[in-house]
């Protein structure tokens, strides 16, 4: 199925707004949309860095705070 946008004619507001438009619908229905199958593997390796304490969750401001200090 083609479908033709008129990109070259919208706003960059007019393309955020189709861009959510398709983002909602497919949270709608994520089960048909297909995972690579990396992102399973990323996944682990992530699980695996929690676990063995080399990684760790931050909070939003946590997060915000050192990606200020890293652009610094």
């Amino acid at each position: 199925m083609h479908i033709a946008i008129p990109l070259s004619r919208m706003s960059a507001i007019d393309k955020l707004q189709a861009i959510e438009e398709i983002w909602s619908d497919l949270v709608r229905s994520s089960e048909a949309v297909p995972s690579p199958s990396w992102h399973a593997d990323v996944l682990r390796a992530r699980e695996q860095r929690i676990a063995d304490g080399s990684s760790c969750f931050l909070d939003v401001d946590e997060a915000k705070q050192a990606v200020r200090e890293r652009i610094k």
